[in-house]
């Protein structure tokens, strides 16, 4: 699996490409931030965004997009213009039919670090260690992209499964229709075929 991972934000719209799988050693395939002016246009700036993202995306040709899940924060300015780069990544995924992930910042964590509350120099850190990087990605935005992404890896991954069993158990378990059976007859209150109304 090819992830694209986004960390969501104007000033800074962190990217981090990571493949692999579950039990198999991770790699990074590239790791960039996508940088906007704070004096220009927010359109302007959105606009920069899709583009770099939409670059990306054709560059790498990732299976899925995986963007952090915003939540409020004090800061109302801040939050919504991490909303809005949000929406631009996945209406870029979606363009293109990618499927698109949505992770908390607190599941990343948990995912990479192993602590739900890790700060941004352990998260950087682990990511460095699991990816055998040399150099420690820098801004934290690039090392919040990977995390997003190695957080896909493998819980996106494990989650799919389960959705298939799932999936297959109900199937397995739904009644089987025969072929002779009308699909009327099935549906309470139903208004009997033509033929079934001759023969009472």
């Amino acid at each position: 699996m090819r992830v694209l991972g986004v960390d969501p934000g104007l000033t800074r719209c962190g990217v981090g490409v990571v493949e692999g799988r579950v039990g198999r050693t991770l790699r990074a395939v590239a790791v960039d931030v996508i940088r906007t002016p704070a004096d220009d246009d927010v359109a302007h700036r959105l606009l920069a965004i899709e583009r770099g993202l939409s670059a990306a995306i054709e560059a790498y040709q990732p299976d899925v997009v995986a963007v952090e899940r915003v939540f409020s924060q004090n800061n109302v300015s801040t939050v919504m213009g991490t909303a809005q780069a949000s929406g631009i990544a996945m209406v870029a995924a979606a363009r293109r039919g990618l499927p698109v992930a949505l992770h908390t910042p607190s599941e990343v964590k948990a995912a990479v670090t192993g602590n739900g509350r890790a700060d941004k120099a352990q998260v950087t850190a682990m990511v460095t260690r699991l990816l055998g990087l040399e150099i420690a990605p820098r801004p934290a935005d690039a090392a919040d992209a990977l995390a997003l992404a190695i957080c896909h890896v493998w819980r996106g991954t494990s989650v799919n499964r389960l959705d298939a069993a799932l999936a297959a158990a109900r199937k397995s378990q739904a009644p089987q229709r025969t072929a002779a059976e009308p699909i009327r007859s099935r549906i309470p209150g139903s208004v009997p075929s033509p033929d079934r109304r001759k023969a009472r």
